[in-house]
C-alpha cells in the first residue's frame, strides 16, 4: 500500500509543475496601503481594507479599551455565556445601517453563509448560484442536501431556464432559493440584481446576497449594494456582508426578518456550537461602523482613486470596465505568466496577487488589483509605471489582455 504522505506529496508535486502550489507569506504588518514581508515593506495593492479602516485610531482604540473592559475572549457560544452586550449593540446597529429589521454575528463569512444554506434548506429544495459565486457559497450548497444548479456567471437567460424547468418538474418543491455575489471577489462586477430580485419574486424564491466586497463601498451612506441598487428587505429578504473588508476588522453578519435571525439562533450549527466572536472585536467593528458613517470622504476619496487607476490602465491600451468597486484585475491566462508579472511588481516594490486556478477558472490567471482609500495617487502612479514597464519587458500588448467585466456588461447587453 502507498504511504498516504507519498500521495500527498505527490499531489503537491503536480500542483507545483502546473504553477498552482499556494504558499503561505508571512508578513507583519498587512493593513492601509503598505505590507511588510520578510523586513522588506511593500505598496499593497492586495489587501480587502478598503476604507484603510484596519488601522484607524478611533477602532484601534475601541479595541485596546474593550480588551481592558471584557478580556480578550467571549469564554463561550452566544447561547451559553458568550453573547456580550458589545454583540448586541453591534447587531442592533447594523440591523439599522442596511434597513433591516434585525441582524446576527457570526465569527466569518464562510461561517454565515454556511449557517444560512444548512439551515434554510434541505433534501427537496432548490437552490441557483452563479458559477462564479465565493466558495463559502458553494459549500454551503453542497451541505445543504437541496438540489443546486449553477447558471453561467450573470446569465439571467440560462438562470430563467433553471427556474422554468424546476416549474415544470419539481412542482412539489417546498423552497426554492436564489443566490449570489454582489460584487464578485476575483472579477470585481457587480451582479445584475434588480433582475435577480425581480425572477426571485416571479418565481416564489427567496433571494439572498453576499456582500463580502460591496458593505462599506457601494452606495451613497456606504451600506453597500442594499443601498446602490434600492433593494427593500422584501426585494432582498437575506443579505450576508463581511466586517474584515471595508470595516477593517473581523467577522460577518446576516440581516434580515427578525423570523430570519430568530431562526439562525435556534438553529444554526456554526452559530451554536461556535465560541462567539471576542466583544473586543464588535467593538472594533461598532467604531468602524461609526466611522464610516461619520466620515463619507473616504469612500469619496476611494472612488476617485478607482477612477484614476483605471484612466491610467486605459491610456496604457488597456480594455477597462467603468466599474465603481475596488476590485481591478487583468486576466492574462497563463498560471506562469500571472506568477511572474506579480514578481516583477514586486520586484519594484509593489505588492499584487497573482491568482490562480481553482480560486479562478482554469486558464484565468490574473493579476487581482485592490484599490483603497489609504493609497495615494503617487502609490498609484508608480502601481501603474509598474504595470506598464512589465508588461513592456514581457512584450505583453495591453490590448490582448481579457477584460472580464467588459465581457460580463457586453452579454447583459446582447
Amino acid at each position: 500500500m502507498t504511504n498516504w504522505l507519498d500521495e500527498l506529496d505527490a499531489t503537491l508535486e503536480e500542483r507545483r509543475k502546473q504553477n498552482a502550489l499556494r504558499e503561505r507569506i508571512v508578513s507583519t504588518k498587512a493593513c492601509g496601503s503598505s505590507i511588510t514581508v520578510e523586513g522588506k515593506v511593500y505598496h499593497n495593492f492586495s489587501s480587502n481594507d478598503y476604507l484603510g479602516l484596519a488601522s484607524h485610531s478611533a477602532v484601534k482604540a475601541a479595541a485596546v479599551d474593550a480588551v481592558n473592559s471584557f478580556g480578550v475572549g467571549a469564554g463561550a457560544s452566544h447561547l451559553v455565556t458568550g453573547h456580550h452586550s458589545e454583540h448586541n449593540k453591534l447587531e442592533q446597529e447594523l440591523a439599522a445601517f442596511v434597513g433591516r429589521e434585525a441582524a446576527i454575528v457570526f465569527e466569518s463569512g464562510f461561517k454565515a453563509n454556511n449557517a444560512i444554506l444548512e439551515t434554510l434548506l434541505s433534501k427537496g429544495d432548490v437552490l441557483y448560484q452563479d458559477k462564479l459565486n465565493h466558495a463559502s457559497l458553494i459549500d454551503g450548497g453542497l451541505h445543504s442536501g437541496a438540489k443546486m444548479w449553477r447558471y453561467p456567471h450573470a446569465d439571467m437567460c440560462q438562470l430563467v431556464r433553471r427556474l422554468e424547468k424546476t416549474n415544470k418538474e419539481h412542482a412539489g418543491v417546498s423552497r426554492r432559493m436564489i443566490v449570489s455575489d454582489s460584487v464578485f471577489s476575483m472579477d470585481g462586477d457587480i451582479a445584475p440584481v434588480a433582475e435577480l430580485a425581480a425572477l426571485a419574486r416571479k418565481h416564489s424564491a427567496v433571494l439572498m446576497l453576499d456582500d463580502a466586497h460591496g458593505f462599506g463601498v457601494l452606495g451613497g451612506s456606504g451600506a453597500g449594494i442594499v443601498d446602490y441598487a434600492g433593494l427593500s428587505q422584501d426585494q432582498l429578504p437575506i443579505l450576508m456582508a463581511t466586517l474584515g473588508k471595508a470595516l477593517g476588522v473581523s467577522g460577518a453578519f446576516i440581516a434580515g426578518s427578525q423570523k430570519l435571525i430568530d431562526t439562525l439562533v435556534n438553529s444554526a450549527r456554526s452559530y451554536i456550537y461556535s465560541t462567539a466572536m471576542p466583544p473586543a472585536m464588535a467593538s472594533a467593528a461598532r467604531a468602524a461602523l461609526r466611522v464610516l458613517q461619520q466620515e463619507p470622504q473616504r469612500r469619496e476619496y476611494l472612488q476617485e482613486i478607482i477612477q484614476y487607476f483605471q484612466n491610467g490602465l486605459q491610456a496604457q491600451g488597456f480594455a477597462v470596465a467603468r466599474l465603481p468597486t475596488a476590485i481591478q484585475v487583468l486576466v492574462v491566462n497563463e498560471n506562469e505568466l500571472a506568477l511572474r508579472l506579480s514578481q516583477m511588481l514586486r520586484e519594484n516594490g509593489f505588492w499584487v496577487a497573482a491568482i490562480r486556478p481553482p480560486t479562478v477558472p482554469p486558464k484565468t490567471a490574473r493579476l487581482r488589483i485592490t484599490l483603497s482609500a489609504s493609497h495615494s495617487k503617487q502609490q498609484v502612479d508608480g502601481l501603474l509605471q509598474a504595470i506598464e514597464d512589465s508588461f513592456k519587458q514581457l512584450s505583453i500588448d495591453p490590448k490582448s489582455v481579457f477584460d472580464i467585466k467588459k465581457s460580463v456588461e457586453q452579454r447583459r447587453r446582447a
